[in-house]
């Protein structure tokens, strides 16, 4: 744990001393505006919900937080300081975990302070506050879920770029796989593949967040996604230091 914590505060101290954090808040929050408020026509609805916000998310956070996790393993291995880490007294999946900690955390600090939106419905209307938190919890999760992809692919090269180039093909792969036109041309082609692609689609266990519901396979989905991508990081960066 005394590892963890000071990798975790490491990574964090990264983020916060370079302008990298307050840049990536200030366009998230602003995106998250323009997407609720102007696309998502939020007062043409005549109606005091964050509809719009959260169907936004999956499309946002999937090109922001693998931008935010690309330096976590790409920049340490281009700085020749990933040997030097290995050498400390922890695992490499403390070291991963605690790193993949720091960025999350900083999505969690973006997300957080789109609060304003939710003040905002309630001045405005009589909204479900429930279903708002449950969907402001799945989506804090699904935020995990694309940190891990980013820090999985930041894991096997030491180019920055494509690290994101590649974390967002796989973050968008993973959710159109449950667009409703994608599982609609997989229906034609038989109710088993358009079942498959919905289980594994980020968009299809997030659509159920979006109304509200606080689904218990999408809490597992989330948490195994989690969970196979920073195994994977953990498995690149020991191909790595055993190569």
């Amino acid at each position: 744990m005394r590892a963890l914590s000071a990798i975790y505060r490491r990574e964090l101290g990264s983020y916060l001393t370079t302008p990298t954090a307050y840049v990536f808040i200030a366009v998230f929050l602003f995106a998250s505006g323009a997407f609720t408020f102007e696309i998502g026509d939020f007062f043409g609805q005549g109606r005091a919900d964050l509809g719009a916000f959260f169907a936004a998310q999956p499309w946002l956070l999937m090109v922001f937080l693998p931008a935010l996790a690309m330096r976590l393993w790409a920049e340490e291995r281009k700085a020749g300081t990933d040997e030097l880490l290995l050498t400390l007294p922890a695992t490499v999946w403390t070291l991963t975990l605690g790193k993949y900690l720091a960025a999350w955390t900083l999505a969690a600090i973006a997300v957080a302070l789109t609060a304003p939106l939710w003040i905002t419905v309630n001045l405005l209307g009589h909204p479900d506050n429930g279903a708002i938190a449950a969907a402001y919890l799945v989506t804090l999760l699904m935020a995990g879920g694309y940190v891990a992809i980013g820090v999985a692919l930041s894991a096997l090269t030491s180019a920055q770029v494509v690290a994101f180039v590649l974390a967002v093909l796989v973050c968008f792969l993973l959710t159109a796989l449950g667009a409703p036109s994608t599982l609609a041309l997989a229906r034609s082609l038989g109710p088993d593949l358009s079942d498959l692609l919905a289980a594994i689609s980020i968009l299809a266990h997030y659509e159920s967040a979006q109304r509200g519901v606080l689904d218990l396979r999408a809490l597992i989905f989330f948490a195994s996604l989690i969970w196979l991508f920073l195994s994977a990081a953990v498995l690149a960066v020991e191909a790595k230091r055993g190569g």
